[in-house]
């Protein structure tokens, strides 16, 4: 972790996702922070969808490009991870389209009413 960052809602940061189980990403490698910096402070956790430089044909696998390699945001792959242990360190922050996007297919995907994302 970097000292003094904490992560907040719409940063794409670094973490260390292993180890990993099954179908789960692995390694470190990007996410988008989905909580905001005062829920992240106050438990130490972070709610992040990975980022993988493959592009998935599947509907919850949204593109993306970072550092001009094009990739997905893996929204089915919602993780629950404490950002300090996992060595969170900013990178950069997600384009507001992009976070719009992501929650909207969160609520999808968890059937949540559309007024409430």
């Amino acid at each position: 972790m970097v000292a003094g960052y904490v992560p907040d809602t719409g940063d794409i940061a670094w973490l260390d996702f292993d180890p990993q189980a099954g179908r789960e990403q692995g390694r470190r490698r990007p996410a988008l922070v989905l909580t905001d910096q005062n829920y992240n402070r106050a438990s130490g956790l972070m709610i992040v969808c990975p980022l993988t430089s493959k592009r998935k044909p599947y509907p919850f696998a949204l593109p993306v490009v970072l550092d001009k390699v094009e990739g997905a945001v893996l929204v089915d792959h919602l993780k629950s991870l404490d950002w300090e242990v996992r060595n969170a360190s900013f990178h950069s922050k997600a384009d507001p389209a992009l976070l719009s996007k992501v929650r909207t297919y969160v609520a999808v995907l968890l059937h949540l009413p559309r007024g409430r994302v």
